[in-house]
């Protein structure tokens, strides 16, 4: 029963530490949320975060799933990989896809985390290798069935969604003027937009 208790201690922990790691790198940016600085927003030493995280690159790792976790119940984005896709109303995926771009633009440090870790994730042995693996099918799968029929692939079409979608936040780290959630917007609407029929 000791064991029991103190496993779920451990667990409700971890959560607090990824709760209090998305805030402090969400409000200080990147380059403030060390692990020292994550450790002293939750009452531990480094050493004493770092037991229940195997680096800091798991660390950060798992903050961009808890990220994930909150967005899909803020927003709700569809993975593309339950429930029927002849119920997928096109315009709600658009809209909460934009809600996402514009909820990104005021966490700027979980937007350089995300883009530097995708980078670093390159390599195999890197703990978020899989991660993005695994989100990379879901957000595509997701995009895919909003491919409007006749135009490409769903699988085509999905791969330059994400790519934009990537890719404007790169822009967007380095000047923040850019517009990431109109140009998509304006992207979304032209993909979408049916060809004139021959007259």
């Amino acid at each position: 029963m000791a064991q029991r208790g103190s496993y779920a201690k451990g667990v409700a922990k971890r959560e607090e530490i990824l709760e209090r790691a998305l805030d402090v790198i969400a409000t200080e940016g990147y380059d403030g949320a060390s692990v020292k600085r994550i450790a002293e927003a939750v009452g531990l030493s480094q050493a004493g975060l770092l037991h229940y995280f195997d680096s800091k690159e798991e660390l950060f790792t798992e903050v961009l799933r808890k990220r994930d976790e909150h967005d899909g119940e803020q927003f709700g984005l569809p993975d593309g990989r339950s429930g029927d896709a002849t119920a997928i109303d096109v315009a709600v995926i658009r809209e909460s896809f934009l809600r996402v771009i514009r909820h990104n633009t005021e966490v700027p440090g979980l937007v350089e985390l995300f883009s530097r870790l995708a980078v670093e994730a390159a390599n195999p042995e890197h703990p978020a290798h899989d991660y993005f693996l695994e989100r990379g099918e879901a957000v595509r799968d997701g995009f895919a069935l909003t491919a409007p029929p006749g135009t490409m692939p769903p699988d085509v079409y999905s791969r330059i969604l994400q790519a934009v979608a990537d890719g404007l936040q790169l822009q967007w780290l380095v000047d923040p003027t850019v517009d990431m959630a109109g140009i998509v917007d304006q992207l979304l609407a032209t993909l979408q937009q049916k060809p004139a029929s021959a007259s």
